[in-house]
């Protein structure tokens, strides 16, 4: 039976969305650096992302402290494909949560392949975060969410397959 299961397109498990985000924690010139770095490497527009309460480093709410871009299709596909040859093919098995998603960060930029250091801009660290699903979740997002079935919700062990068998990864 879990043979038929894997023929079945429904099943199949494909990248949503891959996310990166930039925190700075203040606004200002160095915010504007990290988004025009994101800019750079996605070419997309950058959201950037605000204080939702009082911290006690003293932002005041509402006030930006990030910058984050959301990449989908090919484009994501192949941004992951550079973040991943920069972390050597290589990810912890405690990057995956329970819902086959996984998130690493990139210590500075400039160790993705062909991105070179711009002294205008400087040097920053990253968040990738990749959001992995079916066919079929769409159905969760609409005007009145239906619920997902268990058998079609993806599982950790799933999502470890797939970036072994997509990306060649390896998990430690």
């Amino acid at each position: 039976m879990e043979a038929k299961l894997m023929q079945n397109a429904m099943r199949e498990v494909r990248i949503e969305k891959v996310t990166l985000n930039i925190g700075v924690g203040e606004g200002g010139e160095k915010l504007q650096k990290g988004a025009t770095l994101l800019n750079v490497l996605t070419g997309q527009k950058v959201y950037m992302a605000k204080a939702f309460t009082r911290t006690t480093f003293g932002t005041p709410k509402g006030r930006p402290i990030g910058a984050k871009v959301t990449v989908r299709g090919t484009r994501a596909e192949e941004f992951l494909k550079l973040a991943l040859r920069s972390k050597s093919n290589k990810l912890a098995e405690r990057a995956f949560d329970t819902q086959g998603n996984v998130s690493f960060g990139i210590a500075e930029h400039i160790d993705l392949p062909g991105v070179k250091y711009d002294p205008k801009i400087g040097i920053f660290g990253m968040d990738v975060c990749v959001t992995l699903t079916r066919p079929g979740y769409r159905v969760k997002k609409k005007a009145r969410p239906t619920r997902v079935g268990h058998g079609h919700i993806l599982t950790r062990e799933e999502g470890i397959e797939f970036m072994r068998r997509k990306f060649g990864v390896e998990i430690s």
